[in-house]
């Protein structure tokens, strides 16, 4: 059971790599790089498209992983 959990940590940890390189860059000029992106902060602008499939896609795999990765914890500590 902890091998094959193992396994899908990996598998996971790389899809969620790929996932997070095919989001699209919110950063437009350099001078966004020194604001922090403050001014998009607070802006009232949604995902949408791809965007938000990405974001939402990323964010399950991130939950997904990280009670994978608990479990794992609670096998090996028996």
């Amino acid at each position: 059971m902890y091998n094959v959990i193992l396994g899908i940590v990996i598998v996971l940890s790389i899809l969620m790599v790929i996932a997070i390189m095919m989001q699209p860059s919110k950063q437009n000029s350099a001078a966004s790089a020194f604001t922090g992106g403050a001014d998009q902060l607070f802006g009232k602008q949604k995902a949408r498209g791809f965007e938000a499939v990405m974001q939402r896609s990323t964010a399950v795999m991130g939950a997904v992983w990280m009670i994978l990765l608990f479990v794992l914890v609670l096998l090996s500590s028996k």
